[in-house]
């Protein structure tokens, strides 16, 4: 089944691209990203757009671009994010998207809802996963990736900006999800099965905004 893969930048859909690509049943024919317009990085994760754009690349996949402002109403999200998907569907022959959801139930329905309304039909190759062994397994699986966004309500300053990795998973609070589903962390996946190759990032600026840390990361070697 040709199948359109929402991309947050970020270790789960890396895995979710990776796990796809090891089945019969589905072929990733694109990805489909959500950035804020004002300064063109993806939504919560921060990620720049060139990053971005570099991990399409090395996955060897089109990027299907989808430009929200900020603050943005769920409304104006729906609209913009349905009018990129309906051209999607028409560009790549598809009505079928991949997400990496985990366990969040409630954002589960509201997907599966709002894709009922285009006439899509939503997958989730990660749900209900143990979290714990998930996150082994893509360390085990070669992926590697760094958090760009902590929230210090839950987290400690201080793993802002670290590297997602067995140091992290110990360090983390009992009560943070070790995949952070909960909102916990964010993260940009810069070395992956998928990829032909793995991009080389320096690590840039640590700010805090909106109630959030984030990281800011660029292309290029320390």
């Amino acid at each position: 089944m040709r199948t359109l893969l929402s991309w947050s930048s970020g270790k789960d859909s890396a895995w979710t691209l990776h796990r796809l690509q090891n089945t019969d049943e589905h072929e990733v024919v694109a990805l489909i990203t959500t950035f804020s317009e004002d300064v063109n990085r993806v939504a919560m994760h921060a990620t720049r757009h060139r990053l971005v754009r570099r991990q399409a690349e090395l996955a060897g996949l089109p990027l299907v671009e989808v430009k929200i402002p900020r603050p943005c109403s769920n409304a104006e999200y729906e609209q913009r994010f349905g009018s990129a998907l309906r051209q999607a569907a028409q560009r790549f022959n598809t009505e079928q998207i991949a997400f990496g959801d985990l366990f969040l139930a409630d954002i589960r329905s509201y997907r599966e809802r709002q894709m009922a309304t285009l006439g899509f039909n939503p997958i989730f190759p990660l749900w209900a996963e143990d979290t714990s062994k998930l996150a082994i397994d893509m360390l085990n699986g070669g992926l590697r990736a760094q958090l760009t966004c902590i929230d210090p309500r839950v987290m400690p300053r201080e793993l802002a900006g670290r590297a997602f990795d067995r140091e992290l998973l110990n360090d983390l609070p009992d009560d943070v999800d070790p995949c952070g589903e909960n909102g916990e962390f964010h993260s940009f996946c810069w070395s992956s099965p998928s990829f032909h190759e793995d991009i080389p990032i320096t690590i840039g600026q640590t700010v805090e905004r909106d109630g959030f840390i984030f990281t800011d990361l660029l292309e290029g070697p320390t």
